[in-house]
């Protein structure tokens, strides 16, 4: 029997393992050390988890329709750009969608 577990969020692998429950947080605090050590050491930056921040640039056009489709629903650009970008996120992921466009 093993606890295991992986940093979610970045795209380096970082797992960690213990036997017990009680030693898993160590054996993720060593985990973490030990990459940010090997950072450190190969002179890369360590990789942080997504902010949840996009900059999107787009042309006057398209940010008036944009504009107009989210009035339309009554609801912020962010909201609509955030809920349709999640609909299509998942309609590619289900489909195994893997080209990017």
């Amino acid at each position: 029997m093993l606890f295991h577990g992986e940093v979610a969020g970045i795209r380096d692998v970082v797992t960690f393992q213990a036997r017990t429950a009680e030693d898993l947080r160590k054996a993720f605090e060593d985990s973490v050390d030990d990459y940010l050590d090997f950072c450190r050491n190969e002179n890369v930056e360590p990789q942080k988890p997504f902010s949840g921040t996009l900059s999107l640039r787009t042309s006057p056009e398209l940010h008036q329709r944009i504009a107009a489709a989210a009035a339309r629903r009554s609801a912020s650009i962010n909201q609509w750009i955030v809920e349709t970008l999640e609909r299509q996120a998942t309609a590619d992921l289900d489909h195994g969608t893997t080209s990017v466009r």
